[in-house]
């Protein structure tokens, strides 16, 4: 205990470290976490924390969205509402399936490795996207579209997973099995977070302490969560749900003036560490990778990885472009190029049961993609923004 709490200090110092040299430098945060934890990773006295699902998903990616679904505008987002959910299904539908593909007739992948793979990878990670579009300032109903897409998708990209895996390990589902499975495990965790988030609303009006209320949406946020999980449901979906419905339902008006202000400036503490400690340790983990053993099917990979986001983003906006919703060709472009992958797909990946075929390879794999969007997406987003008007010059 006294170990890992010493190594949890000198991962928030270097953090801290990172947010200034990066503020400075005009850099990604992201960018310089991850060059943090690649040269951390290499020195004697290097911390050994091995990047786990678990770690992931039951520690850091319960608070991250939380917070990026408590500050989304529910009235701005449900003017948009339809192109997020398209692009939240049949975008996660086209990339993966594009992947896949490629991967099985390009790399010679047998089947499931590469349905495992094109799903895993298939959804924009929040953790990256968001904190991407904030440092870079963008605003508008581009950082609507990017955040609740990259939100959402991630959701429906880690019920397909769900889905494959069965498959993979040997479960015999038929269609009509496929799609209970899928709306058991959606409409269960969107139900499961809406539950938890009331009843912590309910709460926290039974008081006007700032520290209970922002204990309250702690317990929500991780809560949601477990509770969802614990019952095969979606836990994303269910973080994602209470995040949207204690950020806008007004209703019952139960956090207080000085409430909303410790909960406010608590969050943006909070997510502030779990995404340091997130890119941290992919820095981390990212180093002992043999990434020239695999290099032929990583360079594969990112490209139709890429292609596929191309596939999701251009055909579904093509769906509204006679309508009010239309998604402008700038935005689409943003869209495109914004869709960083992260702790997500490594979180899938690495939680892989031991009899996925290739499970070391798809791992390998997965973090050369991460390492591509961190870097070359993640440094060129902020002058590609500018050049496209989206943030002042």
């Amino acid at each position: 205990m006294e170990y890992q709490f010493q190594t949890g200090t000198l991962l928030l110092l270097i953090a801290a470290v990172v947010a200034m040299l990066t503020r400075r430098l005009k850099l990604p945060y992201s960018v310089g976490l991850v060059v943090a934890g690649i040269l951390l990773a290499v020195v004697p006295f290097a911390p050994n924390i091995q990047l786990t699902k678990d770690l992931i998903f039951t520690a850091l990616l319960p608070p991250l969205l939380f917070d990026a679904a408590y500050y989304i505008d529910w009235n701005q987002l449900r003017r948009d509402f339809s192109v997020v959910v398209v692009l939240a299904t049949l975008g996660v539908i086209f990339s993966a399936t594009i992947t896949a593909v490629g991967m099985h007739f390009l790399a010679n992948w047998q089947w499931m490795s590469a349905l495992v793979f094109g799903a895993l990878i298939a959804a924009t990670d929040p953790v990256s996207v968001i904190a991407t579009f904030k440092e870079a300032k963008a605003h508008g109903r581009l950082l609507v579209l990017i955040e609740a897409e990259s939100l959402f998708n991630d959701g429906t990209a880690a019920v397909a997973f769900g889905v494959v895996v069965a498959l993979a390990s040997g479960q015999h589902l038929t269609s009509l099995g496929i799609s209970a499975m899928l709306a058991k495990t959606i409409l269960g965790g969107i139900l499961c977070g809406a539950l938890v988030a009331l009843a912590a609303l309910l709460l926290a009006g039974r008081t006007d302490d700032h520290l209970v209320e922002i204990t309250v949406t702690t317990v929500a946020a991780y809560g949601s969560f477990l509770f969802a999980d614990h019952f095969g449901l979606s836990g994303v979906l269910a973080t994602i749900t209470a995040g949207l419905v204690m950020g806008n339902f007004k209703a019952l008006k139960t956090i207080s003036e000085r409430g909303k202000e410790a909960v406010q400036a608590f969050w943006e503490y909070a997510a502030f560490v779990a995404n340091s400690l997130v890119f941290l340790l992919i820095g981390m983990n990212a180093a002992h990778q043999n990434f020239w053993a695999i290099w032929i099917p990583a360079i594969l990979a990112i490209v139709l990885v890429t292609l596929g986001r191309a596939m999701a983003i251009y055909p579904c906006c093509l769906l509204f472009s006679r309508s009010s919703l239309r998604v402008t060709g700038k935005h689409q472009l943003v869209l495109f190029w914004g869709g960083l992958r992260g702790a997500l797909a490594l979180a899938l990946a690495l939680g892989l049961p031991p009899t996925i075929p290739l499970r070391e390879e798809i791992i390998a794999i997965s973090f050369a993609v991460v390492s591509f969007s961190v870097f070359v997406q993640g440094l060129s987003m902020v002058p590609f923004l500018r050049r496209m008007g989206e943030i002042p010059r």
